[in-house]
Order: C-alpha cells, then structure tokens, then sequence
C-alpha cells in the first residue's frame, strides 16, 4: 500500500509505509481535511473521443486541483465529495468528534478516514473503543462504505463480529438520490449503540463457551487449511502460521486472565489476521487488512461461526 499512498495524516503511531503527517491530537474536521490533502473536490466534464466527439452516456471524474482524472463514470453517478464525509461523520457523532487517520490513495480515485466514536464502553471488564470507517472510491470502482468498527484497546484488535441482532455496517452505490440515501446511513448507524450492546452481550456468551486444547487445534487446522497435495515448502509454511496463531491463543499477555474460552479464541484469530506476517507479504498485503475493517474479516467471520456452536 505505501505504493498507492499519495497523502495522508495519523495520529499515535508511525504507519507501515513511513508515509503522512504525524499530528500529537486528532484534529477536527476542518483540520483534519486539510491535513489529509483531502481538501479538493470532484468535477464532472463530457468525455470526447480523440475525433472530438463527445462520448454519449458517460463523464470524467477530474480533480479540481490539478486536473487529474480520476475515472470515466455513467452519467447516473453522483459524486460524493470529501468534504461531504466529513460532515456526515460530524453530524453523525456530534460535537467533539475527532478524526485519527484519513487520507488518500491511488491518486486521489480512493479516500478514506478513520474516526475516533465519542462514547467508550466497558465489556467484561475491558475497555473496546468504538471507531467509524469511511471509505470512498471516486474512480467509479466501489460504493460509499461506512461501518462502525470495535478495538479492544489493550490489544488493538478488531472485534467487528457480524452479528445476527444487530447491523455494523452500510454502503450505497452512486446513483439515484444520494441525500436520501446518506440520511439513510445516518439512520442505520445511530443503532451503532445497539451494536456495541449486542456485542457486550455476544462476548459474555461466548466467554460461557469452554473449549479444549484440542478443539482449538482443530479449529486453526480448520481455518488453516492445507491443501492435499501439498509440497514440502508449503506444510512447512502452514505449519509456521498454525503455530503462530495457537501461541497468540497460549501466551497472548492480555489474554492470561480471559480463561480458555470462545471469546479468547476469537481475539487470537483477530490478533493473528490482522497482525500477523502472511507468508508472502503482496504489495497491497496492508490495503487489505485495512479493506477488512470496513467489510469485516473472512477470517475472524470463519472462527466465530465455528466458535459460537461449540
């Protein structure tokens, strides 16, 4: 991903690539704006043909700082400015809210930022701070994304479980009606506090559920598959992440006093998807771990399906 970075602010630590602002507060919006080199916006103009025909049906996406074009869209593709994320995010959180990471990639065809929930919630006795994600493609690649992300602070791991009872997340494609659309993100993610309570009492349950050294073994393997006609390279490897992902379950500090239960399971699958070294690190490996916290991760998705009916 540092490959496809072009700007960006962060709070607390130095991200992966060494790129963007370090700023010591999270600022406001306004700040936080113009700190990500986010503070331009999208213009529509006709495409042409080399002949100078005009290209019925369809526009360039340019941005208005520098012309750059940022994609070739239909003509039903309504815009979602930068500056409109941010208010939303503002209005959505109230007053106080502050931003930790945003900022752009591809050059300019994907923003994204990363905002801080004004309420912090106990759950068994931890302290898991809510986190709002929003994310944009401008190139016409992608929908609008929000999701409301948990972080169980003492580890920095995601617990954004995909919940039966209660929704986590939205998205809307740019077309049609894009005020009422927004109101309607607005309206699903004021239930994130339904969320947060639905997982308090998710994470209870599954701290009720007692698993075995064995069946956690059998659960990684599960997860962890190897493929029948495996080189020898390759079940080495396997091997190497199996063992990875069992001793953050074993020796993990913060989860000695969790006792050997679902909920333990759960967090050494978050810690090891999105922590871990992969065995070949791709060049966008980073991009998608961040992609996940938006989407939810397949990986954790897996071991909670697996966990919950144990």
């Amino acid at each position: 991903m540092a490959a496809e970075v072009e700007t960006m602010f962060y709070t607390r630590e130095k991200p992966w690539h060494g790129i963007g602002k370090m700023v010591r507060q999270a600022p406001d919006s306004e700040e936080a704006l113009s700190l990500a080199g986010l503070d331009w916006n999208v213009i529509q103009e006709p495409v042409y043909t080399m002949h100078g025909d005009v290209v019925k049906g369809y526009r360039a996406n340019i941005r208005d700082c520098d012309r750059k074009v940022l994609g070739v869209v239909t003509d039903r593709y309504k815009v979602v400015q930068n500056r409109d994320a941010f208010a939303f995010t503002d209005e959505l959180l109230g007053s106080g809210v502050r931003y930790e990471t945003a900022g752009s990639l591809q050059e300019g065809r994907r923003v994204w930022l990363l905002a801080r929930m004004p309420r912090e919630y106990i759950i068994g006795g931890e302290q898991i701070s809510p986190y709002l994600v929003f994310s944009n493609a401008h190139d016409g690649s992608g929908a609008v994304k929000v999701a409301v992300t948990p972080i169980r602070v003492v580890c920095n791991n995601t617990l954004n479980l995909a919940l039966k009872t209660a929704k986590r997340s939205w998205s809307m494609i740019h077309t049609g009606d894009i005020s009422e659309k927004m109101q309607e993100a607005k309206d699903t993610l004021f239930l994130a506090e339904k969320y947060m309570e639905e997982l308090g009492r998710e994470i209870e349950r599954l701290k009720q559920i007692r698993v075995t050294d064995a069946q956690i073994k059998e659960y990684i393997e599960i997860l962890l598959p190897l493929e029948k006609n495996a080189t020898e390279i390759q079940k080495k490897n396997m091997g190497r992440l199996r063992e990875d992902m069992l001793k953050r379950y074993e020796i993990a500090p913060d989860l000695k006093s969790v006792g050997k239960n679902a909920y333990r399971f759960i967090n050494c699958v978050s810690d090891f998807a999105t922590h871990a070294d992969p065995i070949r690190r791709t060049e966008n490996y980073k991009d998608n771990v961040f992609a996940r916290t938006v989407d939810g991760n397949p990986l954790i998705d897996k071991a909670y399906q697996l966990i919950k009916t144990a």
